[in-house]
């Protein structure tokens, strides 16, 4: 089938051989193993195209299949249990399209600003914390300059796909509709802290990882209110491509610490205000969004037979 051809389930060929896979606590903790073995993997063949290439080229398309080597443990470790599960338990969509009574392309739309309004939010969080290390300042500066294709492809296009798969698609999915032995279901809210903190974890500093969890805990509650995971790919492809485009083309903001670097106090208290306003007018469209099920608006998957 087709990378993006739908199956009668309805959900997309890319997602359902994961669906019956529905890991718990323990279950997300093999998968961030299986990327960290991944992450192993991809400093090695990173390593290779730097002797092979030289440290420009072979850092470009080092950093580019790596990153994608990097989730090849967890897709497989994840398909495999899927696969086992399959013939036994039910499944649940990766991605399903519960938005009703709200039309997709409005969700969407205030998906993208709300991305934006949240980011802009933290910056009085993240100019409070210490200055990034030289080295680390360099690392994510080199994901926003140089050769923008690659630098696309890697930040805009493969993050939000593989993330968003591992973060929303199977960790909260998982920890959602996860049945303990006791008959019991995790508190949503609790479900999504969690997959939040597994997001923030995985960018492995608190620069980068205490915005990921303020946007993870936004992109959980999509995920929880809608299923859809097209929606959280969405939002994560705004967070990166406007990171991305202001290394490239807006350099005064991308050296800012600060919003308060490029705007007066007055303008920065305003477009604070705004975009408060804005996160509290989305949570109440959401809020109309109507759930089939506490745990979430994931279809569920009857069990797969013959």
């Amino acid at each position: 089938m087709g990378f993006f051809k739908k199956s009668s389930n309805q959900d997309y060929d890319l997602w359902s051989s994961h669906a019956w896979y529905v890991p718990g606590v323990g279950g997300m903790f093999m998968l961030l193993v299986m990327l960290l073995v991944g992450a192993l993997i991809a400093n090695l063949v990173s390593a290779v195209f730097i002797m092979a290439m030289g440290e420009d080229a072979g850092m470009e398309w080092g950093t580019l299949i790596a990153y994608v080597l990097m989730f090849i443990p967890p897709l497989i470790y994840a398909r495999h249990c899927s696969m086992r599960n399959a013939m036994f338990e039910e499944g649940y969509a990766l991605d399903s399209n519960n938005f009703a009574p709200k039309n997709g392309w409005l969700l969407a739309l205030l998906c993208m600003i709300a991305t934006f309004a949240l980011g802009f939010c933290m910056d009085l969080i993240n100019s409070q914390l210490p200055p990034m290390p030289e080295w680390l300042e360099e690392a994510l500066s080199s994901m926003t300059s140089g050769n923008f294709l690659m630098n696309f492809l890697s930040v805009s296009i493969f993050a939000p796909l593989l993330e968003e798969w591992l973060c929303r698609g199977m960790v909260l999915r998982g920890l959602l509709n996860h049945k303990k032995q006791d008959g019991t279901y995790m508190k949503p809210l609790w479900a999504i802290v969690i997959s939040a903190l597994f997001f923030a974890f995985i960018h492995m500093n608190p620069w980068q990882g205490i915005p990921a969890f303020a946007l993870g805990c936004l992109f959980g509650y999509v995920y929880w209110k809608t299923g859809s995971l097209k929606l959280t790919m969405l939002m994560h492809f705004t967070n990166n491509t406007l990171a991305l485009c202001m290394g490239q083309f807006w350099p005064e903001l991308a050296d800012m610490d600060s919003w308060l670097d490029v705007l007066s106090g007055w303008q920065y208290a305003i477009g604070f205000v705004i975009c408060a306003a804005f996160m509290v007018l989305f949570v109440m469209v959401f809020r109309k969004v109507r759930l089939l099920r506490s745990q979430g608006n994931s279809d569920v998957i009857p069990v797969e037979r013959g």
